[in-house]
């Protein structure tokens, strides 16, 4: 009877899948790599990046002379260009993936819009910004990626692309945290190299993942790799 349920549930379709947290968190890495994943295991998934925009404009400020993107078009212009944006983005990835038949990896979902507002002290564009979000589901699982501030600016630093202040870093992990959809999250501690991650979200959606070898020890009562095998040391880490 367990295993027949067992085998019924892992015959449901995964729908949607969303990854969120702060810049720096890993997202990007963990969906590409989670796409791969449910690909390689028989459940086609494409990768979505549901970006706001903010990137872009940043690059346009500086190239425009202003330090960020909000010292270019304001605070309440750059909410509601990159609610917009990130509106149509999901929009498109859904409708996609509805007509392709395939999982849908989130990198980035409606809760980054929340918190970005948040972080920004613009708790009116919050209520619009629900309102026009509430037209799509919500993915299966929403992995909330944590990471410490300071480690997530390190990352951004070594990446190079783009620049993010501690300060804004803090009010956008205190968001997340204070968003009533935090309760079902799935938290995950995204502070160690990203092949820790990637076994941990893994773990989630062992219902369309087989295990991963490489989260497996040796077996009980074992004494490691037999003489002259290839003991593997930890991965390197990736770029975030």
């Amino acid at each position: 009877m367990a295993r027949s349920l067992r085998a019924r549930r892992r015959t449901a379709r995964l729908r949607a899948v969303a990854l969120v947290g702060i810049d720096g968190s890993g997202k990007t890495t963990q969906a590409h790599r989670l796409a791969e994943a449910l690909t390689a295991a028989g459940h086609p998934a494409t990768y979505h990046r549901n970006a706001g925009g903010r990137r872009w404009l940043g690059r346009l400020a500086q190239r425009l002379g202003r330090p960020d993107p909000q010292r270019l078009v304001g605070r309440d212009g750059l909410l509601a260009v990159e609610s917009v944006l990130r509106w149509l983005a999901i929009a498109l990835a859904l409708l996609s993936c509805l007509v392709t038949g395939r999982t849908a990896v989130m990198d980035r979902y409606s809760a980054c819009q929340y918190a970005s507002i948040r972080a920004h002290g613009g708790q009116r564009w919050e209520r619009l910004a629900r309102a026009g979000y509430r037209v799509f589901p919500a993915p299966r699982v929403t992995f909330l990626l944590t990471v410490d501030p300071a480690e997530a600016y390190r990352r951004i630093e070594r990446r190079g692309t783009d620049h993010e202040t501690m300060r804004w870093l803090t009010a956008a992990a205190t968001a997340y945290r204070a968003l009533p959809e935090y309760a079902s999250f799935v938290v995950v501690d995204a502070n160690g190299s990203p092949d820790e991650v990637s076994r941990r979200i893994r773990a989630h959606l062992a219902e369309w993942l087989p295990e991963d070898p490489a989260s497996t020890g040796p077996p009980p009562g074992g004494t490691g790799p037999p003489s002259g095998g290839d003991a593997r040391g930890d991965p390197a880490q990736a770029r975030p």
